[in-house]
Formats: C-alpha cells, sequence, structure tokens
C-alpha cells in the first residue's frame, strides 16, 4: 500500500482540521454582531481579523520548525481545543479588549495545528500527495463553512452566551485525537531517513509561492472579512449574510475534492494557474451584479480559490522537501498573516472610501498573482517516507 492513502489516517487529521477551522470560520459570521456589540468601525474589524491572523500565522513556521527537529504529534490535540476555545470565549465576550485576547489565544490553537497536521498529511499519504492533501484540506474547508453557518444562529436564539457552544466540535475531536496519537506516530519516519530522501530544497521556487500565496490572501481575506457586511448594507440580515459566506465556503470544499486529483494528473502549475485566472472576474460579478448571479460567482470564487489551499500546501513541501513542517508553516503562515494585514488595510480604505471600494479591490490585487505563477517551476515529488503502520 506504499502508494495508497491511508483513510484511517488522513479521516483523524482532517476531522482535526475541521474542527480548528470551525473556529476560523466563525469568526467572520460574529463580525455583525460584534459590530453591533461593541459599536466598531471597518477599521476595528479589521485589527480583529488581524489579530487572529498574526496569532495564527507569525509562531506558526517555529512549530513547523520544532516538528521537524524533534516531533510533536501532540500539538494536533492541543492546537484544536485551544482553537475552539478561544474563538467560543471570543463569541461571549463583554469588551472588544477581551475579545482581542481570545481571538489570539485561537489564532495560536491554528497555529500549533496546522504545520503538524500537514506533515503527517504528507506521511499518511504515499504517492498521492496532492490528492491527499486534498483530503485533509476538505476537512478545514467543511470546518470553516459551517463555523460561518452555525455561528450566526447561536448568537441569535441562544444571545451572545450561545457563542460558548461553538468550542463543542473542537472539544470532541480533541478527544478523538488524544485517542488516535499512537497510530498517527507510527507513520512518523526517523529523521535520518527524512534527511536520506529529501530532494533538493529550492527556496526561490518557494519565495515565488509565497508571492502567489500573499496576493491570493489579499482578496480571500478581505471576502471572508466583508462579504457578510456587504450583504447586510444592501440590506440583507446577518443570516443571509453568513449564508452567503457558508455557501462561498462549501463550495470551496467541493472544489478541493477535484483540484487535487486533478493536480496529480495534470501538474500543480496549470491547475493553480487556471483557478488564479478565473476568480478575479467572478469577484467582480459578485459585486457588480449582485442577486442569483451574484451569488453563483461567489460560490466559484470559493472553488478557485478553497480548492488551491492545499494544492500550494503540498508545492511549498515539494520546494523545501528536506523541512516539510517548516514549509507547511512558512505557507500557511505567510498566507494567513498577508491575509489578516490586508483585512486591516481594506478596512481602513472601506472607511476611508467606502465597502464597495474595498470589495472591488479583492478582485485586482489577486490578479496580481498570475504572473508569478507564471515563473514557478514545476515540483518535483518525493517517495513515500513513512514506514506502514502498525495494526
Amino acid at each position: 500500500m506504499g502508494g495508497e492513502i491511508d483513510r484511517r489516517a488522513i479521516a483523524a487529521l482532517s476531522a482535526g482540521h475541521f474542527a480548528t477551522d470551525f473556529s476560523n470560520g466563525a469568526l467572520p459570521a460574529l463580525l455583525p454582531f460584534l459590530v453591533l456589540r461593541f459599536d466598531l468601525s471597518y477599521t476595528e474589524v479589521g485589527g480583529l481579523m488581524l489579530v487572529s491572523a498574526l496569532a495564527s500565522s507569525l509562531i506558526q513556521p517555529l512549530f513547523g520548525l520544532w516538528s521537524d527537529r524533534r516531533g510533536a504529534v501532540w500539538l494536533l490535540p492541543a492546537g484544536v481545543a485551544l482553537a475552539g476555545v478561544g474563538m467560543a470565549l471570543a463569541a461571549a465576550s463583554t469588551s472588544y479588549s477581551l475579545c482581542l485576547v481570545f481571538v489570539t489565544i485561537s489564532g495560536l490553537g491554528t497555529a500549533a495545528y496546522h504545520p503538524e497536521g500537514s506533515k503527517f498529511a504528507a506521511f499518511v499519504s504515499g504517492s498521492r500527495r496532492a490528492s491527499g492533501m486534498s483530503l485533509f484540506s476538505i476537512g478545514g474547508n467543511l470546518g470553516v463553512a459551517l463555523g460561518a453557518l452555525l455561528a450566526a444562529p447561536l448568537l441569535l436564539v441562544f444571545g451572545r452566551l450561545g457563542g460558548l457552544l461553538l468550542a463543542l466540535p473542537a472539544l470532541v475531536v480533541a478527544g478523538m485525537l488524544l485517542a488516535t496519537l499512537r497510530y498517527l506516530e507510527s507513520f512518523a519516519p526517523e529523521q535520518a531517513r527524512v534527511r536520506a530522501a529529501a530532494g533538493e530544497d529550492r527556496p526561490g521556487a518557494l519565495a515565488l509561492l509565497l508571492a502567489v500565496i500573499a496576493l491570493r490572501s489579499v482578496g480571500w481575506f478581505g471576502l471572508l472579512t466583508f462579504v457578510p457586511l456587504w450583504v447586510v448594507s444592501l440590506g440583507h440580515s446577518e443570516t443571509y449574510g453568513a449564508n452567503l459566506l457558508a455557501l462561498m465556503l462549501f463550495t470551496g470544499g467541493v472544489g478541493t475534492l477535484v483540484a487535487g486529483p486533478l493536480a496529480d494528473r495534470f501538474g500543480r502549475r496549470p491547475v493553480l494557474l487556471a483557478t488564479l485566472v478565473a476568480a478575479p472576474p467572478l469577484v467582480v460579478i459578485f459585486v457588480a451584479v449582485g442577486g442569483a448571479l451574484g451569488a453563483v460567482a461567489l460560490a466559484l470564487v470559493g472553488v478557485c480559490v478553497v480548492s488551491t489551499f492545499g494544492l500550494t500546501g503540498v508545492m511549498s513541501q515539494e520546494y523545501l522537501p528536506s523541512r516539510i513542517g517548516l514549509a507547511s508553516g512558512i505557507s500557511i503562515g505567510f498566507s494567513i498573516g498577508l491575509g489578516g494585514i490586508a483585512a486591516l488595510a481594506l478596512g481602513s480604505l472601506a472607511d476611508r472610501v467606502d465597502l464597495e471600494a474595498a470589495m472591488y479591490a479583492c478582485a485586482v490585487i489577486p490578479a496580481l498573482a498570475i504572473l508569478p505563477a507564471l515563473l514557478l517551476p514545476s515540483p518535483r515529488g518525493r517517495p513515500r517516507l513513512a514506514p506502514e503502520p502498525v495494526m
């Protein structure tokens, strides 16, 4: 089964990704409620996204480096639990300052989970790396979508304290991961084998990929932050805005299942480039046209953007094969960190000009990623390192 994906292991890792990103998805849907509760400006809204992004990004490469050098499988359940509890307390917070603190705690949980989860997803995927990473990513995609879908109803039905229920998925999945740690550890190769099997590191190629990720993240975090607020500004309800956000995320999850096998068959770069070309005009249709056609366009934006998260994760590992934990931490952390800064900048643009200008910026800036994507070299795969799991 050297070339096959271990379904039990990838299911556990994907479940952890689901629970971690459930908390991330809840934050954008909570923003309209927090705006009303704390009388926030768009810049302060962007500040919440920035704090979340920085907490979950700056330290992520350090977790990845630690994982590469010493191994840290315990970060899987710990990261999930921290992400969920932090976001639940943020949803129930009584002040903007406390909300910032709890969002930071949740972000640290996200930073702890992703590098270790991505590394083990590579270990258990055999030769089908892109397909395995897609299965890992689908958990996160569905988690973000359900977090966005359920956060608003919980607060509408149960009030501020209903936000505490957002911790339940994380606590359940953290317990499950604790029970499966020994099975997951059986896939981890010895460090000497990792160094022997690793190919040549290509930092220049990784730098180009990070440029693509950064530009893509500007538009994506802008949409996550401002789609609910844009919809509310047009006269719709907070629930409708959350549902539209969830639609974008759910369809993105479907796209992830398609993109991984396509990348394994036709190559990483062509699939990535096709999505980068398609997404910007779809954002323009969503903003300029709206209605049912705009909703369809937004759903397709989700397909184009979300489907490439796992893809760029695999490419980063293939560009830095001797340090795949660090590669995962850099690529995911860079994406989140730049996205958070973009959310703050776009919030300032919305305050100074208007929200429509910020929405159009979410289309223009990601289009710039097409150029560095054209310059990317083809990634080189690497053989399976892990031994067969002990049954």
